[in-house]
C-alpha cells in the first residue's frame, strides 16, 4: 500500500501529541506537507471550486476571516471527510477586545490593572468566537511601546514589561483556559515577535533599531511570559529588526524562541510579511523570501504564497531539506492536536450561550468601568448629583456615536448593541432634569465651527456641561499613526469656547492612545479618560459621572505634555546629568543675548517642563487614600530569597473604593545602568470607607535580576531603593539590599 492509498488515520486518544504528530507526518505527501504551511483569507459567500479542491487534496492548513459557522463547518467537513488524511483546519480571526460583545481596547483594559478582568474579557470573547467556529485568535498583542503616535498602541498593554507580562498572560488564560480541548477555548497568539512597538517615529511597518540588551530587558519579557503561560502560537512582526525583518530573523525565532525558551507551538507570519521581505530589500524575490523565512522557522505563511510556490524547487536544488519542512509541519500538527480538532472539528452553536447576552454585557460594563481613568477633578466636581441638576448640556461628536466608541479592530461588533453616553446619561438623571445635546462637530476631525453657537446656547442655561471628545476609532489602530496627538479637528477651540461661559465642565475623552492635553487641561474642571470603551462604554461613563461607580483605573502608559517629549516613559535611565527642580532651566528664564552656556547642564527640553502631564500608574478616585507604615520584613536578602514587604493603606473618605497599590524599585548601581524606577508588583484592593488594610507583597530576588553587559541574565548584589504608592511618583520609601 502506497502513501497515496493510505486510509484516514485513527489517532489513539491516549497517545502523546508528539507521537500522533509523527504518525501523521510519516504518511504525508510533500504536497500535503506544504498545504499545512499555507493559510488563506476567507470572507467568502460560498466555497468556490478552487477552495473545495484544495481542501479535498489536503493542500490548506488554515482559513482566516471567515465567521459563518455553516461555511466553517462545511469547510471542516470537506477537510476531515473528503481529504485523504482528514486533517482539520485552523480557523483564525482577530478577536482582539471582544467578538460580538466589545470590551475596551486592550490599552483601556490595561488601565484596569486587573488580571482577573482581562482574563474574563478574553473568556467571553473566546466563547462567542467559538460559537461561530473560530478556534484561533491573533491576540494578545504584547508589544512594548513608548510612542503614543503609533496607531497600534491601542492594541497594546502599555509601556511596562512587567505589567504587560502579567496582563498578557491573563489574556492567554482567558482565551485558552487550562484545557484547549474545551469547546469554548481558542488558541491564542502572542504578537508581534518582536520589536514592532519600537518602530521609528511611531510609524507602522517601519524599522526598529533595538540593542540586544534593550530587547532582553524590555521588549522580550512579555513574550517569554507568554511561553510560560502556555500560549499556543506566535506571530512574527512586520518590522525590520536591526536590519533583519522578523519573519527572516533566525536569532529571534530559532535561538531565542525555540532553543532558549523551548517553545513548541506554531509560528505564523503576519499578513504577507514573508513576501514583504523583498520589499524591505532583504531578498531578491519571493523564492528567496521563502527560503529565509523557512530557515528562520516561520511555520504558517499568512496569505502570501512563497512556500506554496517555491518549496518543491528549493528541495530539488537542495537549498533546503525535507527535514526542515517536517519541523514546520510538525509544529502545525501538534497545535491542531492540542486543540482537539481531530476529535471535534465541527461546531454546534446551540451548545453555546447566546451572543451579547446579559452576562457578557455585565462583564463588558465592569471592564469599561474599571478602565476609565480620572485625570482631573478640580474642587471635587465629580460625581455630579443627578437630583440637583435641572439642566445638563451634553456636547461632542462622540457623545452619541455607537460605532466610534467600539474602537479599532472590531470586525464583528455591532454598533446597535452599544449604549452611548447620551443614552446612558438620559437614563441616569431624574425625570425633571433636562438634557440638551448638541453634537457641535460632525466628527472628531471636523474643523468647522458652524455649530458652536448652538452649543454655547445649550450651555448658557446648563447647570453643568459634559463634553465627550477624543478620536474616532479609525484614527488609531494599524496604519493609523499620528504625528500630532492633540485633540483633532476644532475640539480644542470648542473647549475654549465653552470655557468662556464659566460653567462646571466635565471632559470625557474616548481615544485609542494618550493624547497631549496640555492645551485644554486648564479649561475644564474634570477629565475622565475612557479610551474606546466598547459596547457598554456609555453606561460605565454615566455610572462614574453620577457616582454609581468610583473611578479606579490607572494609566498603563505615560501621558506627555507635548509630542516633542516622546519617547517619554517612567522607567528611563538617570543619565549623567539628570534634571530636577533645582537645575531645570526653561527658555523663558534665559536672558536675551545671554552668553553661550550649558545653563543648568541637565537633560531637559527648554520649551516644556521635564515631567509628563500624567505619570504612569496615575489615576484619581472619589476616595482619598493614605499610605503609611511601609515595612520591609527582610531588608537584606540573598539571590535565592524573596523580598517581603507590607504597607498600610487607609481610605480617609466616606466612599468605599478600590485602589491599585504599586511597588517600584531602583537598582542603584550595576554592571549596566538601570532604570530610575521599575514596577515589580501591584495589587488592586477594595478598601471600605474610613478604614484601612495591610497589603502584603512578596517579590522574588530573580525578578530583580536583569540582562547584563554580556546579555546573560544575572542577579547582582547591591543596594536598592523601594517605593510604594498609587502611581509611579510614589513617595513612601524604603531601602533593601541583595547580599
Amino acid at each position: 500500500m502506497t502513501n497515496l492509498d493510505k486510509p484516514k488515520l485513527l489517532l489513539p486518544a491516549h497517545r502523546h501529541v508528539d507521537e500522533n504528530a509523527r504518525a501523521i507526518l510519516a504518511v504525508m505527501t510533500l504536497e500535503e506537507k506544504i498545504g499545512q504551511l499555507y493559510q488563506i483569507s476567507g470572507e467568502i459567500p460560498h466555497i468556490e471550486e478552487g477552495l473545495r479542491q484544495a481542501l479535498q487534496l489536503g493542500h490548506l492548513s488554515s482559513v482566516i476571516n471567515e465567521t459563518s459557522v455553516s461555511t466553517i463547518n462545511e469547510m471542516q467537513r470537506i477537510a476531515v471527510e473528503e481529504s485523504r488524511l482528514g486533517i482539520p483546519l485552523l480557523i483564525g480571526r482577530d478577536v482582539i477586545h471582544g467578538f460580538k460583545t466589545i470590551f475596551p481596547i486592550p490599552l483601556g483594559q490595561a488601565a484596569t490593572w486587573s488580571p482577573d478582568i482581562i482574563e474574563q474579557g478574553a473568556r467571553v470573547a473566546a466563547t462567542e468566537a467559538a460559537k461561530c467556529g473560530i478556534n484561533w485568535t491573533f491576540a494578545p498583542m504584547i508589544d512594548i511601546t513608548r510612542d503614543p503616535r503609533w496607531g497600534r498602541i491601542a492594541e497594546s498593554l502599555g509601556e511596562d514589561p512587567f505589567l504587560c507580562s502579567v496582563l498578557g498572560s491573563a489574556m492567554i488564560n482567558g482565551f485558552q483556559t487550562n484545557d484547549l480541548h474545551n469547546n469554548t477555548a481558542i488558541a491564542s497568539c502572542a504578537k508581534h515577535f518582536a520589536g514592532y512597538g519600537y518602530t521609528e517615529s511611531g510609524r507602522d511597518y517601519s524599522y526598529a533599531n533595538i540593542s540586544e540588551n534593550e530587547l532582553r530587558n524590555v521588549v522580550l519579557p512579555p513574550f517569554h511570559a507568554a511561553v510560560k503561560a502556555g500560549v499556543a502560537s506566535f506571530m512574527s512582526s512586520f518590522s525590520d529588526l536591526n536590519g533583519v525583518p522578523a519573519s527572516a530573523n533566525e536569532w529571534l525565532m530559532q535561538d531565542v524562541l525555540r532553543q532558549e525558551w523551548q517553545f513548541s507551538g506554531l509560528v505564523v507570519s503576519d499578513w504577507a510579511s514573508i513576501s514583504d521581505l523583498s520589499v524591505h530589500g532583504l531578498t531578491e524575490n519571493d523564492k528567496e523570501s521563502g527560503i529565509q523565512a523557512l530557515q528562520a522557522g516561520i511555520d504558517i505563511e499568512m496569505v502570501s504564497q512563497c512556500y506554496r510556490n517555491h518549496i518543491p524547487e528549493l528541495l530539488d536544488e537542495k537549498r533546503i531539506s525535507i527535514e526542515q519542512v517536517n519541523v514546520l509541519v510538525s509544529n502545525v500538527l501538534r497545535t491542531k492536536l492540542r486543540l482537539g480538532l481531530f476529535d471535534h472539528a465541527y461546531t454546534d452553536p446551540d451548545q453555546f450561550p447566546k451572543l451579547v447576552n446579559q452576562y457578557n454585557r455585565d462583564q463588558a460594563l465592569l471592564a469599561a468601568t474599571k478602565s476609565c481613568v480620572l485625570l482631573k477633578n478640580e474642587h471635587q466636581i465629580l460625581p455630579l448629583s443627578r437630583y440637583r441638576l435641572k439642566n445638563i448640556a451634553v456636547l461632542g461628536p462622540l457623545a452619541d456615536d455607537p460605532y466610534e466608541q467600539l474602537g479599532t479592530w472590531i470586525f464583528d461588533g455591532n454598533e446597535n448593541d452599544s449604549v452611548t453616553c447620551l443614552r446612558a446619561i438620559k437614563e441616569k438623571v431624574s425625570e425633571t432634569t433636562q438634557v440638551n445635546f448638541v453634537k457641535a462637530l460632525n466628527t472628531s476631525r471636523s474643523m468647522s465651527t458652524e455649530h458652536f453657537a448652538e452649543a454655547l446656547k445649550a450651555v448658557e442655561n446648563a447647570d453643568a456641561v459634559i463634553m465627550v471628545l477624543g478620536e474616532e476609532s479609525i484614527l488609531s489602530g494599524e496604519a493609523h499613526c499620528r504625528a500630532n496627538i492633540d485633540l483633532p479637528g476644532a475640539q480644542v477651540e470648542l473647549v475654549k469656547a465653552i470655557k468662556t461661559l464659566d460653567k462646571p465642565s466635565v471632559m470625557v475623552i474616548m481615544a485609542g492612545r494618550p493624547l497631549t492635553l496640555e492645551n485644554v487641561v486648564d479649561d475644564v474642571d474634570a477629565i475622565l479618560y475612557a479610551w474606546h470603551p466598547g459596547t457598554m462604554g456609555g453606561s460605565a461613563i454615566a455610572n462614574l459621572i453620577f457616582g454609581d461607580a468610583v473611578p479606579s483605573g490607572k494609566l498603563p502608559v505615560t501621558f506627555p505634555r507635548k509630542v516633542g517629549q516622546i519617547p517619554l516613559y517612567y522607567a528611563q535611565r538617570n543619565s549623567g546629568r539628570p534634571v530636577n527642580e533645582y537645575n531645570f532651566v526653561a527658555q523663558q528664564d534665559i536672558p536675551i543675548r545671554a552668553k553661550q552656556t550649558s545653563l543648568g547642564m541637565a537633560n531637559n527640553h527648554l520649551d516644556t517642563h521635564y515631567s509628563p502631564l500624567y505619570a504612569f500608574g496615575y489615576g484619581l478616585s472619589y476616595a482619598r487614600f493614605v499610605y503609611q507604615n511601609l515595612v520591609v520584613h527582610s531588608p537584606s536578602i540573598s539571590t535565592k530569597q524573596n523580598l517581603k514587604l507590607s504597607v498600610n493603606v487607609s481610605n480617609v473618605s466616606h466612599t468605599t473604593a478600590e485602589e491599585v497599590v504599586q511597588v517600584y524599585i531602583r537598582d542603584l548601581y550595576g554592571s549596566i545602568t538601570r532604570p530610575i524606577k521599575e514596577l515589580k508588583a501591584f495589587k488592586r484592593v477594595l478598601i471600605k470607607a474610613e478604614s484601612n488594610i495591610d497589603v502584603d507583597f512578596e517579590i522574588s530576588a530573580s525578578s530583580l535580576g536583569f540582562y547584563g553587559r554580556d546579555n546573560k541574565f544575572v542577579i547582582e548584589s547591591g543596594r536598592f531603593h523601594l517605593w510604594v504608592g498609587g502611581d509611579s511618583n510614589a513617595s513612601l520609601f524604603a531601602q533593601f539590599e541583595i547580599i
